[in-house]
């Protein structure tokens, strides 16, 4: 079994962002050469996450409802106690997922005809890393 590692850096100009990171995962299966297995994708930031959806604004905006309806800004956290100046944001990244896999076979991710790969960043404006590592054949 082989592995091949990479790090994507996102800077988002929004505190609140959105995007497909799906071609630049391709791109990395394509660099690896690899044909079959697993790719994990994971954030290495508390306020961030990843998740397959749909690459398309009405997503988002439910998306960010739902997440704001379960974990909504407040003052009572106990997070933010001298810690985390947001900890809505690192609950809603919990809630969301820091990370997931995904096969890929004969060289193709295994992605549905609407599925991406999606960067959730919940208080962004600096840059953060996401890792791609892929194991198989």
């Amino acid at each position: 079994m082989k592995t091949h590692t990479e790090y994507l850096t996102i800077q988002t100009e929004q505190v609140r962002e959105f995007r497909s990171i799906t071609e630049d995962v391709k791109a990395a299966l394509k660099k690896s050469e690899m044909t079959e297995g697993l790719v994990l994708v994971g954030v290495l930031h508390a306020n961030a996450a990843v998740v397959l959806g749909l690459n398309e604004p009405n997503f988002f905006e439910d998306l960010q409802a739902w997440l704001e309806q379960l974990a909504p800004a407040r003052e009572d956290y106990k997070l933010g106690r001298g810690f985390e100046s947001n900890p809505s944001t690192v609950l809603q990244s919990i809630l969301a997922g820091p990370q997931l896999s995904i096969a890929f076979s004969e060289g193709r991710l295994d992605l549905g005809p609407w599925q991406e790969l999606l960067y959730l960043e919940f208080d962004g404006q600096r840059p953060k890393r996401v890792v791609v590592k892929f194991l198989g054949e």
